[in-house]
């Protein structure tokens, strides 16, 4: 891992997830490259100023944030970058020009102003880029080391996709993957799939040296399922094919 992007707004949430993002960066020696997208109509809502001022109070406060983490960061680079348009194509397209491993946003937030930017935006990011990307929630412990990680696995091709990126995070913060066989089906043919899919990425995992546990559940709501279980072990994250 290279290269990280995160979504910046200056509001809590978005610093929250900067801040998580520099715990990963740390580990994996990562640089990482905060966006912030300037809607003229919208951003006046948070800085309260006159838009000829806006740009310059924007990188008054990146260059703030460079100095409160660059330390933290250790061999990596803390730069930023200032766009103009849509937020989430800008997110998108800054990650795709940066050849970026990681996109790193945060979701759910309080306010209107955030709600849409975050909020809207995060939902659109998550579908319309090709990459890895966690979103993170406001609130969340960033002191919490990431030491479980959750893995369904479902019967879609698509559900061992998102294997290799997860053992390599799995990898640098030496967590354990809680590969988690969901089925919602009584059909044979499904399940013998779910089990076949589960038995590769055990395989791979062994290959790799990664810390494991399996398990498996009976799921009428995959979502709502998944939550539960990543919630009674106490997981700090949830790795999903969208």
């Amino acid at each position: 891992m290279k290269k990280i992007i995160v979504a910046i707004d200056f509001l809590d949430c978005s610093l929250n997830a900067l801040a998580h993002a520099v715990s990963i960066a740390a580990k994996a020696e990562a640089d990482i490259e905060m966006v912030w997208v300037n809607q003229p109509d919208l951003s006046k809502e948070i800085f309260k100023c006159d838009p000829k001022a806006l740009l310059a109070e924007v990188e008054k406060r990146f260059k703030t944030l460079i100095k409160d983490h660059s330390a933290e960061l250790g061999k990596g680079k803390l730069t930023y970058q200032i766009r103009e348009g849509k937020v989430y194509r800008e997110i998108v397209g800054s990650a795709t020009e940066a050849k970026a491993d990681l996109i790193i946003v945060g979701t759910h937030g309080s306010s209107g102003f955030e709600e849409f930017w975050i909020g809207s935006n995060a939902n659109k990011i998550v579908s319309s880029v090709h990459r890895p990307i966690i979103t993170i929630r406001g609130g969340i412990d960033i002191q919490r080391s990431l030491n479980k990680i959750v893995l369904p696995i479902d019967s879609t091709v698509e559900t061992r996709q998102k294997l290799p990126f997860t053992s390599e995070l799995a990898k640098i913060h030496d967590a354990e993957i809680f590969v988690l066989s969901i089925y919602t089906t009584k059909v044979a043919e499904v399940r013998y799939k779910v089990d076949t899919y589960t038995d590769q990425v055990i395989e791979y995992l062994e290959e790799e040296g990664v810390r494991y546990t399996r398990d498996a559940i009976e799921a009428d709501n995959l979502t709502k399922s998944t939550i539960g279980y990543a919630e009674r072990i106490d997981a700090n994250l949830i790795s999903i094919m969208t």
